[in-house]
């Protein structure tokens, strides 16, 4: 695998299509500093995946597109393809089978950056993989930049390790060990979420199955109360049919008697019809004499309307006419005005021509003077430029000599500075000789250091000891707390465990819910304030039963109240205040019992504990009959001395009677009360005595520790002190160096000192006698200067008199342009106001004589305005209107008559009408009891739709089953609201409990089974990184040899002498670091920090060229590696890399001619163009081949 072409656009400042090609094996780049050679390397860094802007010289990823130039505008994207010749089919993978791989990247301005090989776009990781194992990367030792060497050497073990890495080829290992780590951190992470959900699961399906057998209790109910609520509606639907058909044949019967009643009715409302015809034509008669009359008093009120009318007009005539006459008298004066305005405005006119006249004559005078002053001042200015001009040049030539003044001034006093600093380096020089005295004593102290160092490591060997020992206590005590931990939880859990036992069998059944609803949810039962003695808890039970969930109540008659609503279980009252009552009684009766069994046996109520007297009372006479016998053989042989209502009682619960024996067999539900409680109290106990021995497991587990950390701090203390020690003996043989190259350093800079301080003295010689020549020239330059500022003040004079002269005649030439422009405006307004004048003596005629034409109209119209004939109408509509209103009364009597022979037939018509409300409210009665039939039918038949029942074959039946099971109307509503009661005493009930309960089995099947396949992958996984692991570490353990022998073999090769090797830091090789130890011919020193710059270098290229000869990489790139070597060293450096070149391809940049000579081509790299680079190819082969040919 080789590199053949490098192709660059945009990049930095290649921002032109740049391609060079690499035919050979040793191809170097040379040119002059800042030309862009180093961007070729970081080109080839880029491309290969590298991320981080500050490793290709820059803040951003922004700054590797080329920024523009003078000439140029910015790029905007950045590409670099490496095409490399693949036909060993050194890559592995897909990619392996091209004979020529082609990889590319490019970013654009917006920040979008993408990969590409053989032109398909990829991910970063792939160009990754590409080369892993190959010694290519973004930072492989394959590509060597500017100060890599020196970071190379004088990095830490953890970074040297990663070269050793690269060559082994286990990169590809440690990133698919880091994937499988990953994938392993997941699997135990769901791993343990899977777990956690299982847990939960199992608590959920225990709550599921109660809530499941409830929610099987409530649908068996639901279901009988929806069949019972079914008959409901059948037998409802049956009885409002019943009612319909009934209430049908009553409004038939009723209707036909409304028919007959109605027919009557229509015929009366006939012939009251015929009546309002008749009423209706006298009442239009009436209207009509009416109209007439309203007719009659209308043209009355016109003809009257008229008369007044006229009269107004003649007068508002009247008053115009007056009007007119005085308007025609003020256009007249007007008009008489205007003329003896227009004669007085023709004099003013023609004086203001003849000023006008006069003041244009003397502006064309005024106007002729001018030229005359313009000129004069043209000339005083140009006059007064030529002495500015002459001026400034003086005052430049002066500045010019002020600044060579100052320069040399300047030089001067640095030259004397620099003789003073000279001077004063050379008493340094002289000062420090006496630091020779100190190489004796500082070796001394050097001895004693390593002493330290070694008293210092004894002490941390013998402190880690002791911190071993300490680490042992600390985990027998962190054993010991743990297993204090563990009983603590443990018994935590049982008591945990029956408290929640208790409480859930408490609160088992519907006898909570009863109990709730009566206020008797917060008494204590009788278990909880009693106490048996050890052993006998199950006795007692066997004796009390049921009697242990008692409840205590103030009087046993306020249970009256539940006659009617018994609890749903069994329930015991007492009642105290009684029991204490007749505790004396009792205690006498108890007295009197049988003495037989007195005397052989205890009774069993002194093996129960309790603190209340009158509690103590009731338990004594509830078991007043009861003995205790410590086994049943004991019990058999004294049951011939009991009573008839006598028992004994063993602690299994057996009980013997005198003629019976019988095997106790504890109930769940109501067994265990006691002993349970017991044992809460036992374990109540137990868990305060664990918790004071876990508080001392813990302060002892805790004093460990803090011996621990003790220990630790004073090993860290010891390590800090051998550290020190060891800092300080290094410290003391750098100074014991330094001082030794100081002295060889202050002999040479002397003997240059001298030859400084001579230069600087004639140099300032020099500079004094030009500041002399410098300060006559300015004396001179200032005489000159002098009398030119003189002839300037003098230009400047004549320039402000001539400004003046050409001010005043222009402001005398205005001031006449301006009279005459005023002038020439008042007869031009005098003008105006004439024809204005003019204009309005010709309309005042014109209207006066209009107001004159207007008052002969008005005048005329007077004359023909009379109200005569208006007058003679009025009288005969007045005749009229008499004739109108007799006709009137004429009619309105035949009319009233009318009216009272209606009112008369509708009375009879209401009659009828209230005769038929009756049964019209009869027929309504029975058609709403038909709707409501109809109603109740309709709600019914969809109370059975929505309930299912539809078709006919399950109406039918529906039917049967009433009629089988004999459900009467009256008892089954009782019946469903019975059922409904239960339903809801059964309170909230999870109905999707049955179906929860299946889907959280099945999905506890399906964990279980993810649960059991996390497992597997994990053990897999686990094996996997093992196997990873023993790879890596035998890959490493072979690398590491064999990079360190060749190591040991290319450093005296390249030093002419000395050993190096490299060596693992203390660990696991999987953790370790390498370190580097050489030694240069003649010296012994013990950390290659005491090399010199060179020897650093030197060591850095063996190790780096070591590696290559274990896993050569296809090229290498060197970027002025050899900038610190010297000539010698140079030499064997490039007759070592001559010799690799026949495996590896080298591409170097160099300013060495020793190095530039073993190259087979060299490239140039130019920057003619400000800011933008470009290459020159030689081949310096072929070009030794054409000097060697013989010329014609």
């Amino acid at each position: 695998m080789r590199l053949q072409t490098i192709k660059l656009s945009g990049f930095k400042s290649f921002a032109e299509a740049t391609t060079f090609g690499l035919p050979g094996q040793l191809v170097g780049v040379v040119g002059p500093n800042g030309c862009g050679k180093s961007n070729i390397m970081d080109a080839v860094r880029w491309v290969l995946g590298e991320s981080k802007a500050s490793e290709l010289r820059g803040e951003s990823m922004q700054d590797v597109i080329f920024s523009g130039s003078a000439q140029r505008k910015p790029a905007s994207r950045a590409s670099v393809e490496l095409v490399f010749d693949n036909a060993s089919q050194r890559v592995p993978g897909p990619w392996g089978r091209y004979a020529e791989l082609s990889v590319r990247r490019v970013l654009t301005r917006d920040g979008t950056s993408s990969y590409h090989i053989n032109q398909q776009p990829v991910r970063r990781r792939d160009v990754h993989d590409l080369f892993l194992g190959t010694g290519l990367g973004p930072r492989a030792y394959a590509i060597i930049g500017q100060g890599t060497i020196g970071r190379i050497i004088e990095s830490r073990p953890e970074d040297l390790r990663l070269f050793l890495e690269e060559a082994a080829g286990v990169s590809k290992y440690k990133e698919r060990r880091r994937e499988t780590a990953a994938r392993l951190l997941d699997a135990r992470t769901n791993l343990s979420r899977v777990q956690d959900i299982l847990t939960e699961l199992d608590e959920q399906r225990s709550k599921l199955e109660q809530q499941a057998a409830l929610a099987q209790r409530y649908r068996d109910l639901q279901s009988r109360v929806q069949r019972g609520q079914q008959q409901l509606c059948w037998l409802k639907l049956c009885q409002a049919q019943a009612d319909a058909a009934q209430a049908q044949t009553q409004g038939q019967q009723v209707q036909l008697e409304l028919d007959e009643q109605t027919a009557a009715l229509r015929k009366l409302e006939a012939e009251l019809e015929a009546a309002r015809q008749a009423h209706y034509a006298a009442g239009e008669a009436l209207n009509q004499a009416q109209g007439a009359l309203y007719a009659a008093a209308a043209e009355v009120a016109r003809l009257e309307t008229e008369i007044r009318h006229v009269r107004d007009h003649r007068q508002r005539l009247q008053q115009r006419l007056q009007q007119l006459h005085q308007q025609r008298g003020q256009w007249d004066e007007r008009t008489r005005a205007a003329a003896d305005e227009r004669e007085r405005l023709a004099q003013q006119q023609q004086a203001a021509a003849l000023q006008a006249a006069a003041l244009a004559a003397q502006c064309q005078q005024q106007a002729a003077a001018q030229p005359a002053a313009q000129a004069q001042l043209q000339a005083a200015q140009q006059g007064l430029q030529r002495c500015r001009r002459a001026l400034a040049e003086s005052q430049q030539a002066l500045g010019v000599l002020g600044a060579q003044q100052r320069a040399f001034e300047q030089q001067r006093q640095q030259w004397q500075q620099r003789v003073q600093r000279l001077h004063s380096e050379a008493q340094a020089l002289a000062a420090q000789a006496s630091d020779e005295a100190r190489l004796a004593g500082l070796q001394a102290e050097f001895e004693q250091a390593q002493q330290r160092h070694a008293q210092a490591q004894e002490a941390v060997q013998q402190l880690q000891l002791e911190q071993t020992q300490c680490e042992q206590r600390r985990s027998q005590c962190q054993q010991q707390a743990q297993a204090q931990a563990q009983a603590q939880a443990q018994c935590q859990a049982r008591h945990d465990a029956l408290q929640a036992l208790q409480t859930r069998l408490q609160q088992a059944g519907q006898l909570p819910q009863w109990l709730e609803r009566q206020g008797l949810q917060g008494r204590a039962p009788l278990w909880q304030r009693v106490q048996p003695a050890a052993g006998w808890a199950t006795a007692i039970e066997a004796a009390l039963r049921e009697r242990l969930q008692a409840l205590e109540l103030p009087n046993l008659e306020a249970a009256l109240a539940w006659a009617e609503a018994a609890p749903p279980g069994a329930l015991v009252l007492y009642a105290l205040e009684e029991c204490a009552a007749g505790a004396g009684q009792g205690a006498e009766g108890r007295g009197q019992g049988s003495a037989q069994a007195a005397h052989q046996l205890q009774p069993l109520a002194q093996h129960l504990r309790c603190p209340e007297p009158a509690l103590r009372a009731l338990l004594s006479r509830w078991l007043s009959p009861c003995y205790a016998a410590a086994s049943l053989p004991e019990a058999l042989a004294v049951r011939a001395a009991l009573g008839p209502a006598e028992l004994i009682y063993t602690p299994q619960g057996h009980c013997v009677g005198a003629q019976h024996l019988a095997f106790y067999a504890a109930a769940p539900e109501q067994s265990g009360w006691l002993a349970r409680a017991q044992e809460i109290e036992q374990l109540q106990q137990q868990l305060h005595k664990l918790q004071g021995e876990a508080a001392q497991a813990r302060q002892a587990q805790a004093q460990a520790e803090a011996a621990c950390a003790q220990a630790s701090a004073h090993l860290q203390q010891a390590r800090a002190a051998a550290q020190g020690a060891l800092a300080q003996a290094h410290a003391l043989q750098v100074e014991l160096l330094r001082l030794s190259q100081q002295a060889a350093h202050r002999q040479q800079r002397a003997a240059q000192l001298g030859q400084e301080q001579a230069e600087a003295e004639q140099n300032l010689q020099q500079l004094q006698a030009q500041q002399q020549q410098l300060q006559a020239q300015q004396h001179q330059r200032h005489t000159e200067l002098q009398a030119q500022q003189q002839a300037l003040q003098q230009a400047e004079r004549e320039q402000a008199q001539a400004e003046q002269a050409l001010q005043q005649a222009s402001a005398q030439a205005r001031a006449l342009e301006r009279q005459a422009q005023e002038a020439d405006f008042a007869q031009r307004s005098l003008q105006a106001r004439a024809d204005e004048l003019q204009r309005n003596q010709t309309a005042g005629q014109q209207h006066s004589a209009e107001l004159a034409e207007q008052a002969q109209q008005i005048q005329a119209e007077l004359e023909t305005l009379c109200d005569t004939a208006a007058q003679s109408a009025l009288q005969a509509a007045l005749a009229l209107k008499l004739q109108r209103e007799q006709e009137l009364g004429a009619r309105r009597s035949a009319h009233d008559a009318l009216s009272a022979e209606l009112r008369a037939s509708d009375a009879q018509r209401l009659r009828l009408e209230h005769a038929l409300e009756p049964l019209r409210q009869r027929l309504g009665e029975l058609q709403l009891r038909l709707q409501a039939a109809q109603l109740t039918q309709q709600q019914q038949r969809q109370s059975l739709e929505e309930a299912g029942v539809v078709e006919p074959q399950q109406l039918q039946a529906l039917a049967h089953s009433v009629a089988a099971e004999g459900v009467q109307l009256a008892t089954l509503p009782a019946q469903v609201q019975r059922g409904q009661r239960e339903l809801e005493a059964l309170g909230d009930v999870n109905l999707a409990a049955l179906q929860e309960l299946a889907v959280a089995q099945q999905r506890g099947r399906f964990l279980s089974e993810q649960s059991h396949d996390l497992q597997q992958a994990i053990t897999t996984l686990e094996e996997a990184i093992r196997t990873i692991d023993s790879q890596t570490r035998a890959l490493l353990g072979q690398t590491f040899e064999a990079v360190n022998q060749q190591f040991g073999r290319i450093f005296p090769e390249l030093f002419g002498g000395g050993q190096a090797r490299l060596q693992w830091s203390e660990g696991e090789i999987l953790d370790a670091g390498v370190q580097v130890l050489a030694q240069p011919p003649g010296k012994r020193n013990q950390t290659i920090h005491l090399l010199s710059g060179g020897e650093k270098a030197l060591t850095a290229i063996a190790l780096v060229f070591a590696i290559f000869q274990l896993n050569p990489a296809p090229f290498c790139l060197l970027d002025e590696v050899d900038a610190p070597l010297d000539d010698a060293n140079t030499e064997r450096f490039a007759q070592l890399v001559t010799r690799m070149s026949f495996e590896t391809q080298f591409l170097f940049i160099s300013h060495n001619k020793i190095t530039m000579e073993m190259a087979h081509q060299l490239v140039g790299v130019t920057m003619q163009e400000q800011g933008v680079s470009r290459i020159v190819a030689v081949d310096l082969q072929s070009a030794q081949h054409l000097l060697a040919e013989p010329q014609p």
